[in-house]
């Protein structure tokens, strides 16, 4: 993992600068079950804190920056699972990861697969330096060294978040618990094979929050008043 801006340093004097303790802004990651309502909260509590809501877009986003082709950086930020279910459908085929990172480059797939992915954490650490929300991609990973940054899993029992998401997105209960199998796989496997880590282990976050439970609104009161006062008195996380 690489990170072109030391975010996780000691801090700087406070002399005003971006990224001097009285300049920081919030920076929160959220990483979110299925139909706990991560894209609902996400975008609300970027508004409410002033900061860059980041979400689905971070793969192009960061694909651009490098220079990479951004269907390969996609698959390898969604896995071959993720966006086999979703194209499968509407384009009669199911996309491999091996297929769309051999076209980047003659590298080896796991080689290829590394910097790929490197160019999402890149754009997760430069990020991280001017604030936002950041939902997704392993943040709770990629950004635990930073001080003040507050890192959030959203989750919720099963029926609840079937019910969430038949709400929120207009489907029945059938595409509700089949869009639940798949993305909940897809997000929790994406964590522990790019990072081999358990992204449903409470060590990673400082809040965890049953958003189900809540309305989106006073998840995001919490939310904000958690990261407020991690930019007031930033500590680093421990070692996993």
């Amino acid at each position: 993992m690489t990170m072109s801006t030391p975010p996780g340093g000691e801090p700087a004097p406070d002399d005003g600068r971006a990224g001097a303790p009285g300049s920081r802004r919030p920076l929160v990651t959220i990483a979110a079950l299925y139909g706990a309502g991560g894209s609902v909260i996400g975008p609300r509590l970027a508004a409410r804190l002033g900061v860059t809501f980041l979400g689905r877009d971070i793969p192009a986003l960061a694909a651009r920056r490098s220079g990479e082709p951004p269907e390969a950086v996609a698959e390898v930020a969604e896995g071959p699972h993720q966006s086999g279910e979703r194209l499968a459908g509407g384009l009669g085929r199911a996309p491999i990861i091996g297929a769309a990172l051999a076209r980047t480059s003659a590298e080896p797939l796991e080689a290829t697969e590394r910097r790929l992915r490197a160019c999402i954490e890149d754009f997760l650490a430069d990020a991280a330096t001017g604030g936002g929300v950041l939902l997704g991609h392993g943040g709770m990973v990629v950004l635990r060294s930073v001080p003040w940054a507050l890192h959030v899993l959203l989750r919720g029992p099963q029926e609840a978040r079937v019910r969430q998401a038949m709400t929120l997105q207009g489907l029945d209960r059938q595409a509700a618990e089949h869009h639940l199998r798949v993305e909940d796989r897809a997000r929790i496997g994406y964590v522990r094979r790019a990072y081999g880590a358990n992204g449903l282990d409470p060590c990673w976050y400082h809040l965890i929050l049953d958003s189900t439970a809540l309305d989106p609104d006073d998840c995001v009161e919490q939310i904000a008043a958690a990261a407020h006062a991690r930019v007031r008195h930033p500590r680093p996380s421990p070692p996993i």
